[in-house]
């Protein structure tokens, strides 16, 4: 079995697709001084939005406020309110395909068909949060101008364009006649948020937000003054979410293979980062990675065959066969002899393990350069979501190993992962809320 691991490290080593060549120390400071550059206004591959939004102020009890929550697959709108206990109520719950997702359109199908999804709840509330997942721009009037789509989403001509005043142009256009106010924020934001409502009685140090899904992002918590590139902001006390829009970052070591996958995406050369680790990425590179192997002799004839008649793979299916080897399911079925089951297992545990070393470097980073979690009975709160994040088989063992073997042991600071119930909604409400 050595033997296999073996011949798998040799072949990821060859095509610069390994993990062990990746040094944390050296990983971290290059990632904060993206951070840096990214927050003065520099160049930088690391976006740092301001999002102009605090975490303080207190939460209205009992009143309504119309939430949505634009994803990478679906679209989600809901009306919650906080009760006497500050917990959410959410009703009038529902869950829509996310425009873009089945083919092309124009922004103003874009915009008409969000405008439709929320028509059976505009009369409940003035105040809409908006959780919008995309590069975007947030604006002082906490509206945002999208900078970049991601997730393989296809709409026309709708870079540059402002979200929350185009939505509601399109909301008065439907017929509709009354005043909204939208708070626009990301999935990130709410995350963060959400996840400090959902413990109010913890002392934590610092918050940072995480999302590994279907794309991947992360927002923490920053002293205005280190935002010099905000002048607004930079001259004021206090601190305010960044954005950092980190599945963009682009100095992680890429492979040969990496970057011949990244041709073949919708938008090659962005989002690099967002390509190594997260889902909808997942299981391109990782066909990708064993069509490969099995170009280098790695399988049997057989199963270099059946391999080649894969065109696609998802996330899901590399759990099936990480769960179920032996069952019927894409890679398992091209597996003739025991020698493919292994190969297939230790080129995907090798992939999980560098993403869980790229995701502990984008965090790890976070907490150093804030300087925070430094006594353990104050921890930094890490609000984490995401399907790739929680049901991954490997990814998250692995990760907990990094971030305690560095953070815990050779830094001596202190973290916590926590979990919110429909964090991003309820992020959302707060947003629409407070701010």
């Amino acid at each position: 079995m050595n033997d296999h691991k073996a011949a798998v490290k040799s072949f990821l080593s060859r095509y610069g697709m390994d993990y062990e060549s990746m040094d944390m120390d050296k990983s971290c400071r290059t990632f904060i001084e993206e951070m840096e550059k990214g927050l003065e206004g520099q160049e930088s591959s690391l976006k740092m939005l301001p999002t102009y939004i605090t975490v303080d102020g207190d939460i209205p009890l009992g009143e309504p406020v119309i939430v949505m929550d634009a994803g990478g697959t679906n679209f989600r709108v809901a009306v919650i309110h906080f009760d006497r206990d500050k917990k959410p109520v959410v009703q009038d719950y529902r869950l829509y395909p996310m425009p873009g997702t089945q083919g092309e359109i124009s922004k103003e199908e874009f915009f008409e068909t969000m405008a439709g999804y929320i028509e059976p709840v505009l009369d409940r509330s003035k105040k809409i949060g908006f959780c919008f997942s995309y590069a975007t721009e947030i604006l002082p009037n906490k509206d945002g101008k999208l900078l970049q789509f991601s997730k393989e989403i296809k709409v026309k001509d709708l870079i540059g364009e402002i979200i929350g005043e185009n939505l509601l142009r399109a909301v008065k256009n439907s017929g509709f006649d009354g005043d909204k106010k939208i708070v626009l924020l990301n999935d990130t934001v709410a995350t963060l948020l959400g996840g400090k409502a959902a413990y109010p009685d913890r002392v934590f140090d610092g918050y940072i937000g995480f999302i590994l899904g279907t794309g991947t992002n992360t927002c923490y918590i920053e002293e205005n003054r280190n935002i010099k590139k905000a002048c607004d902001l930079v001259g004021k006390a206090g601190s305010t979410v960044i954005n950092m829009e980190s599945g963009g970052y682009d100095k992680a070591p890429r492979g040969l293979i990496d970057k011949e996958f990244d041709e073949t995406t919708l938008n090659p050369g962005v989002y690099t980062f967002e390509k190594m680790i997260s889902g909808r990425y997942q299981g391109g590179l990782m066909l990708q990675i064993i069509k490969r192997a099995a170009e280098d002799g790695l399988f049997s004839g057989r199963f270099c065959e059946r391999v080649r008649d894969i065109e696609e793979l998802s996330a899901r299916e590399i759990n099936d066969f990480l769960y179920y080897p032996y069952s019927d399911n894409k890679l398992s079925n091209c597996c003739f002899e025991d020698d493919d089951y292994l190969i297939v297992y230790h080129l995907i545990d090798s992939m999980m393990e560098r993403a869980a070393k790229l995701v502990a470097v984008n965090l790890s980073s976070i907490i150093l350069k804030t300087g925070k979690g430094k006594n353990p009975c104050k921890p930094v709160c890490i609000a984490a979501e995401g399907t790739t994040f929680y049901k991954s088989k490997l990814f998250k063992n692995k990760l907990d190993f990094y971030m305690k073997s560095y953070l815990n042991d050779e830094k001596h600071v202190y973290y916590e992962f926590v979990r919110a119930e429909n964090a991003t909604l309820v992020g959302a409400a707060i947003a629409g809320l407070i701010n």
